[in-house]
């Protein structure tokens, strides 16, 4: 399938590996230039060297912290002007209500809210000039039903499904889509983090932590960052314009809803 995406321009935040990458390897491969960023240079230059080699791409990668002003600022003055933004940071550390105080709440505030808005403001205003765009935000299941102990990443992910419900239908008149894709389980380094915490906690193996997380998703497996790379490319594709402020589950039906 033609998504309709060659030549296009995409920054791909937090995309040296994991979901980020499997959205840059995904975008990459229907003919769209990069624009790479993550904190760690050494992985994300293996990264963009990797993709651009397989695929022939123009790659640009930008070791930077996104969440802070001075690394978003080098990030955007490279990217100029894109077509296609994914936004996207690691979730914050589990625990429970009384583990957190103000700062911490801050801290995730900044990283899973507040950077994804400040990326949206700086970027739609171009994409809406030139009447198309595409923003995919990689937000998390917990959005639909929350996980206890990620009460940190609960409420700012939220926050940032709030503004982009109403972000969304004001731009979409424009030609340009804010989506968000909200994972389940993957097998990332998140997922290894989880369920070694979740070992360390039982007194158990990861073999049989992540035993037990299998056995609650329906698909019987975790999910892989190639597929939720190809569902971000397909949100961001020629035949996605209709899809407008939406969240995404892409869980392998682990949570049990109707809608």
């Amino acid at each position: 399938m033609d998504l309709g995406l060659k030549g296009k321009r995409a920054l791909v935040c937090a995309s040296s590996k994991g979901l980020g990458r499997g959205c840059a390897e995904a975008l990459a491969e229907a003919g769209v230039e990069l624009v790479m960023n993550a904190r760690g240079a050494e992985a994300l230059e293996a990264a963009a060297a990797d993709i651009r080699a397989r695929t022939g791409v123009p790659v640009t990668a930008i070791a930077a912290d996104i969440t802070s002003e001075e690394g978003r600022a080098r990030v955007l003055e490279a990217a100029g002007a894109v077509d296609i933004l994914v936004t996207n940071a690691g979730g914050p550390p589990p625990g429970i209500w009384t583990d957190w105080t103000r700062d911490d709440f801050i801290k995730a505030l900044d990283a899973n809210m507040l950077t994804p808005i400040a990326l949206m403001q700086a970027l739609l205003p171009g994409m809406m000039a030139r009447g198309w765009g595409r923003v995919v935000n990689i937000t998390s299941q917990a959005v639909k039903a929350p996980i206890g102990v990620l009460g940190l990443s609960n409420s700012a992910r939220t926050g940032l499904t709030g503004f982009v419900a109403g972000t969304a239908r004001q731009v979409a008149g424009s030609g340009v889509t804010i989506n968000n894709l909200l994972p389940g389980i993957h097998a990332t380094d998140r997922a290894e983090s989880l369920d070694g915490g979740v070992a360390k906690k039982e007194g158990i193996s990861m073999d049989e932590a992540r035993a037990r997380r299998v056995a609650t998703i329906p698909a019987g497996r975790y999910g892989t960052p190639e597929e939720f790379g190809a569902a971000c490319a397909f949100l961001c594709s020629q035949y996605a314009g209709f899809i407008v402020g939406q969240n995404i589950l892409l869980d392998g039906g682990g949570i049990n809803t109707t809608l």
